[in-house]
Parts: C-alpha cells; structure tokens; sequence
C-alpha cells in the first residue's frame, strides 16, 4: 500500500494574495501588542513628523516601529540588527512590520529620537493594568539590580591615573611642538621665510583633544566627590554632640553614639576623597559606574536600576536608574515615584537592609504607609541600637508584618529574574543616564504589557 503525503512544494504558487492576518493564531503576543499599541497615544511622536517640509521618501509609519520595538523588548531582543533579522526570519516579527523590513539603523534613530516618548508608554502601559485590576497598591516591594552598561570596564581610569596620563601627554606635546619648531626654523634658513599653515599636525591635535578630555574627566570626579562630601556632612550635622549633659526631658537620640561616630568617620572620608576622588571613570559612558554584582559575585561597569512591584499581580509601578553603587539613598524617592504614577501611597511598603537609612525612614513624606525595612542584612556582627531600629525589629517580629516581609521575595524578586534570565536582558543598548533610564522604562512597560496579555488570555487571576 503506497503511502499518501500532502504537498510540500516550495514552488507552489498562491492562488489568492496571501493574508497577514493568517500568519499567527488569534491568541498571539503580537496580535496584542499590535491592538494595544493601536490604542495608545503616539501623538508625541506623530507631531516630530508633522513638523517636517515632507520632502524625501516616505518614512516608516511610527506605530509599526513602536510595535516592532515594544515585542522585541518583551521578547528580550533589544538589538537593533537583532529585530532587523527577525523581520525576515521570525513569522510575528514579520506580521507586526506588515512584511515591512526597515533597516537596523532606521530601527536604532527611531528608539533613540523618540525615547521620552516610548518610556512615557510606562504610564500608559500601567493605566491599562489598573484598570484591568492588576494593581491594588496593598503591598508593593522594592529592589534594585545591576544592569550593565554599554561599554566595556576596560576604559575606565582612575583619577590619579588619569593626572598621571595627562602629565604624559603634555609632556609629549612639549616634545612634538619642540621638534615642529626646530623643522620649521630649518625651513626658514634654507628656503627663507614664507606663509604657513596654521593647523595643527594631526598627532597634535589627537594629543591635545585626548588632553582636554582627560581634563574633562577630572573635573566631573571633583564635582561629584564634593557634592558627596557636602551630602555627608549635611547628614552628620543634625546629630552633633549636643552641650551639657542631656535632661531626661529630651527625646531618645535617633541614633547611638557608634552611629553617629559612623556619619562622622565617613563624612571626613569624603572631604578628604574630595580633594583626590578615587571611583574609576569611565571614557565611553561616564554615567556608568564599576558596581558589585551580587548576582554574579563580581564587579560590572553598569547603572542601579530600580523598581517598585505590586504585589497582587507583579506589576512594575515606578521604575528609575541611579549612578550611586548602593540602594541606601534609594528609598523616599521611589516611593515618591509610585505616589506619582499611581496617584494614591502603597499601605506596605518592604525594601531589603540595603534601603535602611535614618533620614529616608523618618521622612515626612512616608508617613502613614506601613514600612518594613529590616535594620541589618545578611552580615553578621554589626546590630544597630537605636530606638529606629529597635522599633522595626519589633515590627518585623509582629506576624502580619513578618508574612507581609517574606512575601517581598516572592515579589519583586521573580520580576528581577524574569527580566534578567527569561528575557536575557542584563545590558542597556542605550548610553547616558537619560538614555538607561528611558530604555529600563521601555523594559518595565514591556514586563506589564507580557503580565497584561496573559491576565486576558486567563493565565493570571483576576
């Protein structure tokens, strides 16, 4: 008995056009990126083209971009050439570009003209989930993770370094100019005087651009040191060792004497770093910073990005990047940021010890939200005494808060992982920290959206 196949040809021609809607089953992710970008509001990338003569080929249509970028990054594929690719070669790619295939470069303008206006989609992205009923603001947990940057540690100096480079180069300058005036006097005896050129030979001019960014970088460092300096010293202050012995009137001191001691040592530290700062720089994005990982347990030329999750449904309700290398001065401004984008204050509010800071803790603007920041980590052998400290380990020893504390891992934590290992997303493609932060921006927004789709398609609980 013969065996019956059917047909297989590549060489079978269509009877009828074939259809874009046919590509892909009804209940794809990029069927619903494409509806939701239909209805999000692009007018702020629509007026940049309406103010241009109209002169030139026409342009790719902005809703087909911002679709191709938005399941790109959801997909975790956030090269340029990488999307390019996959309009050829990935059938949902293909169907969202409408058989369209722009260029990488076409692509990477796009998302850099028009970033303010693709990370403010966070927003709109996260009005669709509240209204979906994805965020109750009952419990929202912060963390913060490494993300490296586009460049390479290898181009990062030290201060010193960089003083000693520029000592170098100036000293070659010396050189080069010394010779360039012995040829010319050269010249001028044998063929007498004459006009010339007032350009700088190029090693010159090499030398001198490469000097005056090392100057650059040295200024940016001293800045930065000073302003740390001046951050310190204002925290130390209001805890200065009072005159006369206290009465027993006064209110307990919000910190011991080993702290305050801390906030002295480290205030001096940095007044002295001051005049000689001590992080590397970075040559090829100076807003970057060399980091410690703990994920990897080792040290990234990256950015701190952070995050605030809803616990109900693990939905990213503010998001920023910060150059500072710890979470310490984290906290009152991520809680300032989920009051603004959600319009109302979380009732609990968790962050690890690493969010622990006195000021932030008993800042005006937190009151009232239920915070539950442990007073120390995972190191041993350093318990703070203060009467903060003793009030929040007393707090997190209560069993709806100790319940409400260990649901934080299960929070933002998998949000975090989800991003990092299921997307593959570990570095920015943009630079600057504007630039990081429009793109981690379009990284949370895309998180909501794949969280979105799956509570319409029934995969996530009401």
């Amino acid at each position: 008995m013969s065996k019956r196949f059917r047909e297989c040809s590549l060489e079978q021609p269509y009877l009828l056009p074939p259809s874009l809607q046919d590509w892909l089953p009804d209940d794809h992710l990029a069927r619903f990126v494409a509806d939701v970008v239909h209805s999000l509001d692009l007018r702020a990338i629509l007026a940049v083209y309406d103010r241009k003569d109209g002169r030139g080929l026409a342009a790719y249509h902005p809703e087909m971009l911002t679709r191709l970028l938005l399941y790109a990054y959801a997909m975790g594929r956030t090269s340029s050439r990488a999307i390019e690719r996959a309009t050829y070669d990935d059938v949902a790619f293909r169907y969202l570009a409408a058989d369209r295939h722009p260029d990488h470069d076409t692509i990477a303008t796009f998302r850099r003209a028009h970033l303010d206006a693709l990370a403010n989609l966070f927003f709109e992205v996260l009005r669709l989930c509240q209204r979906a009923g994805l965020v109750k603001l009952g419990h929202v947990a912060i963390d913060g993770t490494k993300i490296k940057a586009n460049a390479s540690a290898s181009r990062s100096m030290r201060y010193q370094k960089i003083r000693e480079e520029e000592q170098r180069l100036l000293q070659t300058v010396s050189k080069l100019l010394a010779e360039a005036e012995r040829v010319d006097e050269e010249e001028d005896a044998k063929f007498g005087k004459g006009e010339r050129e007032h350009a700088l030979p190029p090693e010159l001019r090499t030398a001198a651009s490469r000097i005056e960014r090392l100057r650059k970088a040295q200024r940016e460092l001293e800045e930065e040191a000073a302003e740390q300096a001046e951050q310190a010293r204002r925290e130390a202050e209001p805890y200065a060792r009072r005159v006369g012995r206290p009465r027993k009137t006064d209110p307990p001191p919000e910190l011991d004497a080993a702290q305050r001691r801390v906030l002295y040592n480290r205030a001096k530290r940095l007044r002295l770093r001051a005049a000689q700062p001590e992080r590397h720089y970075n040559f090829t994005d100076p807003g970057s910073r060399m980091m410690w990982d703990n994920g990897i347990k080792s040290r990234v030329q990256g950015y701190n990005a952070q995050l605030a999750v809803d616990s109900a449904a693990q939905i990213v309700v503010a998001a920023d990047v910060t150059g500072h290398t710890t979470d310490h001065y984290q906290l009152v401004p991520m809680v300032e940021q989920v009051r603004a984008t959600m319009g109302a204050m979380p009732e609990c509010v968790t962050a690890d010890a690493g969010y622990w800071h006195t000021q932030h803790l008993l800042d005006a603007r937190l009151a009232g939200t239920n915070l539950l920041v442990p007073p120390e980590g995972i190191k041993k052998g350093r318990r703070l005494t203060s009467a903060l400290a003793t009030t929040m380990r007393a707090k997190l020893g209560e069993a709806a808060n100790r319940a409400l504390y260990k649901l934080r891992s299960t929070t933002v934590e998998p949000v975090i992982g989800h991003i990092k290992e299921a997307r593959g997303i570990r570095r920015f493609r943009l630079r600057g920290l504007a630039g990081v932060r429009g793109e981690w921006s379009l990284i949370c927004a895309t998180h909501n959206l794949l969280k979105l789709f799956r509570h319409q398609n029934g995969l996530l609980p009401a």
